[in-house]
């Protein structure tokens, strides 16, 4: 009886919810004990643009695997800017954020209705409202529409709050927050084409992190800050700082840092500053001069404080853009109108810490480590009740661990093409089919001097990690070959996806796997004489005697056989060759 009367009353409530013209959340209204359905973010969606015709548009701009609509929310000053055409001519800036990319972590989707609720309705907050003279929002309350519906309680076993949300994952079971350059769902696709439309200054990603039981509420970090034009990460230290003073203002607890121990459950091993790799929202648009905020409020908080610091980090950044937002976005288009003048320059690739360090005070708790009778490891436990502060280490240098210069651009056998062209085409890369010039031209090969699979699937993929170098060589193109210049405003982009050693290169996330795999063999017993008749020749026989002082090859029948066959005129040359060229000009 107890059970059908509850269910009764929210059955009852969210009726009343759905056909009230409130703008208010089930959030709100609940005082932030649950938080909506899908069906909320379309009625609010349109009763914002119905109500406000002049400031709000609600648009679709994609739909899920499922069939659901992906809904955005432009917020301008007037009519004419809820265009992106008219935003581009007027230079005016955008800001741009999601929630839900991770559907269980929702703080995002309440707090931007919460924040645009009061701005557009109340009109309390003079200075925000004047930030719509200078500054056009999109806001996409749920990016991750299908996971937002795999509705449930106990999806998010280490956060409180709020009673149900969405499951992690996409419909398909990707991680979105990894798919912003291999871009293999369609929610991705559509975000992207998103993105490209209203090219915004500053996107930021909202959401709630896991791990360690601590005081502090809310990180924001930035990219960049360690790599990229010393324009941009001057843009985006500034607007941390802008933002992070305004949440201390507002007595949170601010962090300019993710919050994941270098050593999993050891707080006293520190933390580190580091480089998101353009997986990530904030590492792409930085390849975009453009800058990334990643939100992360603590999941430890109940939902009313994380959505509050939410709310405040966005206002915070939209107040920043608008202060100075015309002339950051004229130094952003500035440096790609400039995108020649990176041709030749040393980009990273890959990212580490030096040792310098700094001791930082960091708000924590009382916690005691100790042997694990369950895991047999070391387990961890926190005491709330007893705050402290911890005295830990923060590496603070970031430097490259793998870079390349950028070339002048790119060939595409005609082969791989289609394994290519779809992926520059998403990304709005521009490219052209060689029609001239083909037949025997030098260019730069990459040939792996060592490759490994992953042991197991990461994201659909069986991902690929190579060594070697680039070198000149004598190669053969055809017409239908693909030429892409690097001299294009995403020329980053495009340097992150084909250059192989790159962490979120198309190579390492499995695209060329098959160029990767040994297809032809030679009988062991062949092999055997033939190794018989190169070993009378003096440097095959040193050369194999230094294999020997590895005990790995000494002791493996396979490699010492295989030493042999890559000598033998049917080896397969193109195994381990990348098949991406590299030019050092511009191709004719």
């Amino acid at each position: 009886m107890k059970l059908i009367l509850c269910l009764s009353i929210s059955f009852l409530s969210i009726a009343v919810w759905a056909n009230s013209p409130s703008l208010k959340t089930t959030g709100e209204l609940s005082h932030w004990k649950q938080t909506g359905r899908y069906v909320e973010v379309e009625r609010l969606c349109k009763a914002f643009a119905k109500k406000f015709p002049d400031h709000v548009d609600c648009v679709t701009f994609g739909k899920t695997p499922e069939g659901r609509l992906m809904r955005a929310l432009i917020v301008a000053e007037s009519k004419k800017y809820l265009l992106s055409f008219w935003n581009h001519k007027k230079k005016r800036p955008v800001v741009f954020f999601q929630g839900g990319i991770h559907a269980g972590e929702i703080d995002g989707k309440d707090a931007g209705f919460w924040l645009l609720r009061e701005m557009l309705e109340k009109e309390s907050n003079p200075r925000l409202m004047d930030t719509l003279k200078r500054v056009t929002w999109v806001f996409v309350p749920v990016f991750n529409v299908d996971g937002h519906e795999r509705f449930g309680k106990n999806h998010r076993p280490n956060q409180i709050g709020p009673e149900e949300m969405g499951w992690r994952t996409t419909s398909q079971n990707y991680n979105l927050n990894r798919d912003y350059m291999k871009a293999d769902s369609p929610e991705m696709r559509a975000m992207i084409q998103l993105l490209d439309k209203w090219d915004p200054i500053l996107g930021l990603d909202l959401h709630v992190t896991d791990g360690a039981q601590f005081q502090h509420d809310i990180s924001i970090i930035m990219e960049p800050i360690f790599h990229g034009p010393s324009e941009v990460r001057n843009i985006a230290k500034e607007i941390q700082n802008t933002v992070l003073a305004n949440l201390k203002q507002l007595n949170h607890l601010p962090l300019g840092f993710y919050p994941s121990f270098r050593i999993e459950d050891d707080p006293s091993s520190g933390f580190a500053l580091g480089v998101a790799p353009p997986r990530y929202s904030q590492g792409y648009l930085s390849l975009k001069n453009r800058v990334g905020m990643l939100v992360e409020t603590h999941s430890w908080k109940d939902y009313a404080t994380r959505v509050k610091a939410t709310r405040n980090a966005l206002e915070s950044s939209i107040v920043a853009v608008a202060e100075k937002g015309k002339e950051w976005r004229k130094i952003m288009e500035d440096l790609d109108k400039a995108s020649s003048q990176q041709i030749g320059k040393e980009e990273g690739l890959s990212f580490e810490n030096t040792d310098k360090q700094e001791e930082i005070n960091f708000l924590g708790y009382k916690y005691q480590r100790q042997s694990s009778d369950i895991s047999g490891g070391t387990q961890i436990s926190y005491f709330p009740n007893q705050p402290e502060v911890w005295k830990v280490p923060l590496l603070t240098e970031v430097v490259s661990k793998v870079s390349e210069k950028i070339p002048a651009g790119y060939i595409v056998p005609k082969a791989f093409v289609s394994i290519v062209v779809p992926k520059l085409e998403i990304h709005g890369i521009k490219f052209y089919e060689i029609l001239e010039g083909v037949g025997e031209r030098e260019v730069e090969t990459f040939r792996a001097d060592s490759f490994s699979f992953a042991n197991k699937s990461f994201e659909g993929h069986q991902s690929l990690t190579v060594t070697g170098n680039w070198k000149k060589e004598k190669v053969v193109l055809f017409p239908g070959d693909v030429f892409v210049p690097s001299e294009q405003p995403k020329v980053r982009v495009l340097f992150h996806l084909l250059e192989p050693k790159g962490p979120d290169s198309l190579l390492a996330w499995g695209f060329f796997n098959a160029r990767f795999e040994s297809k032809e063999y030679m009988e062991n017993y062949v092999t055997e004489s033939f190794a018989k008749e190169l070993l009378k020749k003096p440097e095959i026989e040193k050369a194999f005697q230094e294999k020997l002082d590895n005990s790995e090859f000494e002791k493996s029948a396979e490699q010492r056989l295989e030493f042999f066959y890559r000598l033998h005129p049917s080896w397969d040359k193109n195994l381990g060759l990348y098949p991406v060229y590299r030019v050092d000009k511009k191709f004719k």
